[in-house]
């Protein structure tokens, strides 16, 4: 038999052999596949009952009664729910995206704590989510010490003026530095886009708005200037700020001011060899003395005695310093800055009834920020003043963290009505009325006759003034209007302690009221 036939009988014979043995080898392999298909089964559905779990924890976690507890519930639950999705990536026949949608879902709407508050002040959120807020690159930390960064650094001369920038920034100024780079990460998504567009480092941005306003988007000159980058009115004018036809001044708004600032560098950077220096200087004492200076010495340092000595003091001191500060936010390791953490995902509320920034204030607390969150709500919009009622509705721009402190404690609960109750008291009700002593009896002689008495005519009854409450009015601000007093408004009108509620429409008695 040839090698070829035997090959073909050993192939013949294990197929055979194979063949009497299949009905058995088949049926022990279905029934090892489904009792693994069955284990399998009940370990999907036990992570799927794992997960609802989680879920209902963190929605109770919703109902706390403040935003500690809340916090731990909810990372917790978040924690557990991270697991769930982790084990189900490795469980046959689990779905990971049907798992993945509802944790993400929940983290999405909630600012993510990694660790709680500790005594040294620890920030308890977690910053890694940026991208997905659509903030740019440069909003992370490890980005300062991007390109453009060290473009500036390669733009500018170090020397001995801005050395000495760096001391005061970091000895008495130290207070001021801290505030702007705070009050700078909440309108950083805002401001540093257009810098980057413009090809200016985001370094300069912050340098410039330190020195002009600490970041205090409300701030004014007394020569006319105001908002975080401090535009004067032509100039403004010249980049498209001023009024926006409601009566607001847009160069107030960190996004606008942020985009004329940078055309504003921009074109004089090109005019001025792109000179950092001679820009800055042109930025605070006029363009027009800036481009005569560098054409009458032919482009010269900034640095050079002679070109340094056409500037007034003011911006012999401003551009150093506006360096040193920018210096400082890419080199904060290397001279000892931590700078201050801080939650600053964009977000939004809309106010489920009326209040105030002050209000807000109030009942925000300062939960995760040393002094609250009234410089954010004010930067973040600047067209409403502190003290205006806004009415439900409302959209305001918040943060992630701002938005979680709203929902638990300016919607309902002890710290809503303490806010209410402080925002209506009035100094003026502490006050108490004496009148004029009056005598106990009649000291006059007895053989003085009494003077003739006068009859008055008796007084016209004084129609007293209503007010018709409008949506968005609170009692607080009624009694300022009209300058009441408070405790006979509300005597008169039948209004209860701390809330003093109104409704749209109710006529109100201006009793103890003077205007």
């Amino acid at each position: 038999m040839s090698a070829r036939s035997l090959s073909l009988l050993a192939a013949l014979s294990l197929t055979l052999i194979a063949a009497s043995a299949s009905p058995l080898a088949v049926a022990k392999a279905k029934k090892e596949r489904g009792s693994d298909s069955k284990r399998d089964q009940a370990a999907v559905a036990l992570l799927q009952q794992q997960m609802a779990t989680a879920e209902a924890r963190y929605r109770d976690a919703m109902l706390a009664e403040d935003e500690e507890a809340a916090a731990k519930a909810t990372t917790s639950a978040l924690a557990d729910m991270k697991l769930v999705v982790d084990a189900c990536a490795k469980q046959q026949g689990c779905s990971v995206e049907t798992m993945l949608a509802t944790y993400e879902r929940l983290l999405q709407a909630t600012p993510q704590f990694e660790d709680m508050p500790s005594d040294e002040g620890e920030d308890p959120l977690d910053e890694r989510d940026f991208a997905a807020a659509d903030v740019p690159d440069s909003a992370n930390a490890s980005a300062l010490l991007s390109e453009e960064g060290q473009r500036f650094v390669k733009q500018v001369q170090f020397n001995p003026a801005v050395q000495a920038g760096i001391r005061r920034w970091l000895t008495d100024m130290r207070p001021s530095l801290m505030d702007s780079y705070e009050n700078y990460r909440y309108m950083q998504h805002l401001m540093s886009p257009s810098f980057k567009r413009y090809g200016l480092p985001e370094a300069l941005l912050f340098g410039i708005m330190a020195k002009e306003s600490n970041g205090k988007v409300h701030v004014g000159s007394r020569a006319g200037a105001v908002g975080p980058l401090q535009f004067m009115p032509a100039t403004g004018r010249r980049f498209g700020l001023g009024n926006d036809g409601s009566g607001f001044d847009t160069r107030y708004d960190p996004r606008a001011s942020a985009d004329a600032a940078a055309q504003y560098l921009a074109e004089r950077m090109a005019q001025l060899n792109n000179s950092i220096e001679l820009s800055l200087a042109g930025y605070n004492g006029g363009e027009g003395r800036a481009l005569r200076v560098f054409r009458e010495f032919n482009g010269r340092s900034f640095w050079d005695i002679n070109v340094y000595n056409q500037f007034p003091a003011e911006t012999k001191d401003y551009v150093p310093m506006v360096i040193a500060a920018a210096w400082l936010f890419l080199h904060p390791k290397d001279y000892g800055i931590r700078w201050p953490k801080v939650s600053a995902r964009p977000a939004s509320v809309t106010l489920s009834q009326p209040a105030s920034i002050y209000e807000l204030t109030i009942c925000l607390g300062n939960w995760g920020s040393r002094d609250g969150y009234m410089r954010a709500l004010r930067n973040l919009n600047p067209r409403w003043s502190a003290s205006d009622t806004l009415p439900a509705g409302t959209a305001l721009n918040v943060t992630s963290r701002i938005a979680w402190l709203y929902r638990f404690n300016c919607t309902r609960g002890k710290r809503l009505e303490l806010a209410k109750q402080l925002m209506v008291s009035d100094t003026r009700e502490a006050l108490v009325r004496v009148g004029d002593p009056t005598p106990a009896a009649s000291t006059a002689p007895a053989d003085v006759a009494p003077a003739a008495a006068v009859v008055k005519a008796p007084a016209k009854p004084v129609k007293t003034k209503t007010y018709k409450v409008k949506k968005g009015d609170t009692l607080g601000a009624i009694v300022r209007k009209f300058d009441c007093e408070l405790g006979d408004l509300a005597k008169a009108n039948k209004l209860k302690k701390p809330g003093y509620a109104l409704k749209p429409g109710q006529e109100l008695k201006l009793e103890g009221c003077k205007g």
